[in-house]
C-alpha cells in the first residue's frame, strides 16, 4: 500500500513516529519543529508541517542559529533520548544554523537540521539566494555544514528521502556518532509528490545500545586500579549522557576514590559526596587540581581531556602517571596514550566496581583523609567569597552566585557557556542534582544561554529553569526573549551587567593585551576605548522584548528579586550591575595553567613580561607517550 504525499509531508509524518528507548524507558525522537520560513521552505516545510499541524508540534523562532540551541538544550535536559528538528529557508537562514550545528556536534548531542536548498531541477540559475561556485555546480551554502554535521545528505529526489532519513535517525539515536544531522531540502523537492509506502510510517524504536567492557580491558583496568597508590577519577559529559551517576557514586564510595569534574561532567557527584572534589583544570578548585598533580592513575570516564581539563597538557605532574580511559568512543578511549576501556559508562563502571570489590579494594585511609581536608578548605573558601555582609553594597560576580545558591533547590537547572561566568561557576557552584549544572564549555558559544533555558524548560517544564547571561553574551542573541513571552516559556534570566567583555579582559591582560577592545566605553581622546561606560540599559532592552525585569541594585535588593522570579509564572529577568570590566571579579584565581600564545616579541613591557611568564609555564608540559 502506497500514499500520495510532497516529500515534506512525508518527512513531517516519518519524524513523528519515530522513538528512541533505553533501559525501558521510551521517548519521541523529534518533538517539536522549530522554523522561520522562507521562500526555501514556506512551501514544502512550512505547508507540511500545517498539514500535520496535529502530529508535529511547531515553535516559532527569532534568530536560526537560537533555534539550535534551544533544540540543544532541549535534547541534553532529555538525556539525548529526544531532540527536536529545526527547518531553515536556503540562503542566510541556512548558514546561520552553521554555529548552533558545530555546538551540537562538539558537544555530542543530536539535533536535527532540515534547511532548504536551491532547485533540484535548476528553472532558473541562479535563484534568489544562491551561491555561484563556478568549478563546481552542485555547490550551495548548505555545503558550509557539511564539516560540521555527523551526517549530511542532499535528498535530490523524492525516493532518497527514504534511506537518507533512515542514515539521519541511525545517527541521532548513536551514542557515539550522535550530533548535529543535516537533510538538505531542495525547494522544488520540498513540494513534489510521490507515492510512498505505507510501511515508511509505520513507528520505529530505535534502542540506544549500552555496549559492556571487553574482558581483556576490564582485566587490565582492574589491575592498574589495584596497582595505584594516589588514583584520580575525572568525571566528564558522558557520565550524565549515560545516566551513570549512581554508578559513579557507588563506585567512589566502595573504592574511596576521589572524584573531580570537567565542565560538562559537573554534577556527576553531588557537591556534599564525600569523594567529590570539585572542578579540574584551568577552572579548577585547589583541591582537584592538588590532587591531579600527584595522582599516579587517572581515571577519565566519558571525558574528552580538552586543554582546560589537563591544563594544556602540565596538570598531570606524577613521573609515572597513567591514564585509564573508559569511554563509550575509541577515538577518547586511547587519548593520552592511556588504556582504553571501550564501554558505556555506567556499563563499564558497574564492572569495574564488580570486579574490585571482590579483591576488597580501597584506597589508604590516609589518601580519604588528605582529600577530605582539603575540600573542607576550599568549601571555606567558597562561603568566603559568596558572603555579603554589606547588604546595601553593589555585589560582586561570585556575591552574586551566593545568593543564587542559597536559593535554588535540587529541582532548579542552571545554564550558561561563556564569559568569566564559566570559570566562577566550575568553581564555586554546588551542584545539587545531576542536571542542575547546565553549562555549554565545549564551544562556549556567546549567546546560547536565553535559547536554551526556553530547550530545557520545554523538556522539564516542572523545573525553574534560569539563564546566566553577561551582558557580552546577552547582546549577541537576545531575540528568543520574544518566543519565550510568546509561548508563556517561564524562564528565568539573571542579566549581569559590568560593561564588557570581562574574560576576554582578563585574558588579554594576561597575555601582554592590556584588555584592548575589550570595555564597553566610549573611545578617549587617545582613540582607545577608556572613555565613560556606555549608556546602554539592557534591563530596558529585555523589558520592550516582553519580558519582566526586577532591576537589583545592592545584595538585599538582588535577593528578593531572585526569589520573586523564581516564584514567577512568566518569563522574568534579574538585572544586576557588578563590577566592571577592568576589576576582578572576586573568584579565586586560576589553580591551573592555561595555554593562550604570547607574543614572541614584542616593544610594549606587558607583552614583554607576559612572554617571560608563558615561557615558564609552557616548559612545564609534557606529553603522555
Amino acid at each position: 500500500m502506497t500514499t500520495r504525499l510532497t516529500v515534506a509531508q512525508a518527512l513531517v509524518r516519518f519524524l513523528a513516529a519515530q522513538y528512541t528507548e533505553r533501559d525501558g524507558e521510551r521517548r519521541r525522537l523529534i518533538g517539536a519543529t522549530w522554523g522561520i520560513f522562507g521562500h526555501g521552505n514556506v512551501a514544502g516545510l512550512g505547508q507540511a508541517l500545517v498539514e500535520y499541524a496535529d502530529v508535529m508540534p511547531y515553535h516559532q523562532g527569532r534568530n536560526e542559529q537560537s533555534m539550535v540551541h534551544a533544540a540543544v538544550g532541549y535534547a541534553r535536559q532529555s538525556n539525548r533520548l529526544s531532540t527536536h528538528a529545526v527547518t531553515t529557508s536556503i540562503g542566510p537562514g541556512a548558514t546561520n544554523l552553521v554555529t548552533g550545528a558545530a555546538l551540537a556536534t562538539v558537544n555530542h548531542l543530536p539535533v536535527l537540521l532540515l534547511p532548504g536548498d536551491v532547485f533540484a531541477t535548476r528553472p532558473a540559475d541562479p535563484v534568489l539566494q544562491q551561491l555561484e561556485v563556478p568549478y563546481a555546480g552542485d555547490v550551495s551554502v548548505n555545503d558550509a555544514l557539511r564539516p560540521v554535521s555527523r551526517y549530511f545528505d542532499r535528498v535530490m529526489r523524492p525516493e532518497a528521502l527514504i534511506p537518507a532519513a533512515l542514515q539521519a535517525v541511525r545517527v541521532l539515536t548513536d551514542p557515539v556518532e550522535t550530533g548535529a544531522v543535516t537533510l538538505a531540502l531542495p525547494q522544488d523537492v520540498q513540494a513534489e509528490a510521490y507515492d510512498w509506502p505505507d510501511d515508511f510510517f509505520a513507528e520505529r524504536t530505535w534502542t540506544v545500545r549500552r555496549p559492556g567492557a571487553d574482558p581483556a580491558e576490564l582485566a587490565g583496568a582492574v589491575e592498574l586500579l589495584r596497582a595505584a597508590r594516589r588514583p584520580l577519577v575525572v568525571a566528564g559529559g558522558g557520565v550524565h549522557h549515560s545516566r551513570a551517576e549512581e554508578a559513579l557514586a557507588a563506585f567512589a564510595g566502595a573504592t574511596g576514590i576521589p572524584v573531580a569534574s570537567t565542565q560538562a561532567g559537573k554534577g556527576s557527584l553531588r557537591y556534599d559526596h564525600p569523594q567529590d572534589v570539585g572542578a579540574i583544570g584551568h577552572t579548577g578548585t585547589a583541591t582537584a587540581d592538588d590532587l591531579a598533580r600527584t595522582a599516579d592513575l587517572v581515571i577519565g570516564v566519558g571525558t574528552r581531556w580538552t586543554d582546560f581539563t589537563t591544563a594544556s597538557g602540565t596538570l598531570f605532574a606524577h613521573p609515572d602517571v597513567r591514564f585509564l580511559n573508559l569511554n563509550i568512543a575509541s577515538f577518547d578511549g586511547h587519548k593520552l596514550s592511556g588504556t582504553p576501556l571501550v564501554a558505556d559508562a555506567r556499563s563499564g563502571l558497574e564492572a569495574l566496581t564488580e570486579a574490585l570489590l571482590v579483591h576488597g579494594h580501597r584506597v589508604a585511609d590516609s589518601y580519604v583523609a588528605e582529600y577530605g581536608a582539603d575540600k573542607a578548605r576550599w568549601e571555606r573558601r567558597v562561603d568566603a567569597c559568596y558572603a555579603a555582609e554589606e547588604p546595601d553594597a553593589r555585589p560582586t560576580q561570585p556575591q552574586v552566585l551566593g545568593a543564587l545558591d542559597a536559593l535554588v533547590d535540587e529541582s532548579d537547572v542552571v545554564i550558561n557557556a561563556a564569559g568569566s561566568l564559566p570559570g566562577d561557576l566550575h568553581k564555586l557552584w554546588r551542584a545539587r542534582s545531576r542536571d542542575q549544572y547546565h553549562l555549554e564549555y565545549g564551544y562556549s558559544c556567546m549567546g546560547y544561554e536565553i535559547p536554551a533555558a526556553i530547550g530545557v524548560k520545554l523538556a522539564a517544564p516542572e523545573r525553574n529553569v534560569w539563564a546566566l547571561v553577561g551582558d557580552g553574551t546577552y547582546l549577541m542573541m537576545p531575540t528568543e526573549i520574544v518566543t519565550a513571552v510568546q509561548e508563556g516559556v517561564a524562564i528565568k534570566v539573571l542579566l549581569l551587567q559590568n560593561h564588557g567583555y570581562a574574560s576576554i579582559g582578563g585574558l588579554s591582560e594576561e597575555t601582554g593585551g592590556e584588555r584592548y577592545g575589550t570595555a564597553y566605553r566610549y573611545r578617549a581622546a587617545d582613540s582607545t576605548f577608556s572613555g565613560e561606560p556606555l549608556p546602554v540599559d539592557l534591563a530596558a532592552n529585555a523589558a520592550s522584548l516582553g519580558m519582566r525585569v526586577l532591576r537589583a541594585r545592592t545584595v538585599g535588593e538582588l535577593r528578593a528579586a531572585l526569589a520573586e522570579a523564581r516564584a514567577a509564572d512568566t518569563p522574568t529577568c534579574v538585572y544586576v550591575e557588578t563590577e566592571t570590566a577592568d576589576t576582578v571579579s572576586g573568584a579565586p584565581p586560576a589553580q591551573a595553567w592555561w595555554d593562550v600564545p604570547v607574543a614572541e616579541t614584542a616593544t610594549r613591557p606587558s607583552a614583554v613580561k607576559a612572554r617571560e611568564l608563558y615561557e615558564r609555564h609552557v616548559s612545564t608540559r609534557r606529553r603522555h607517550l
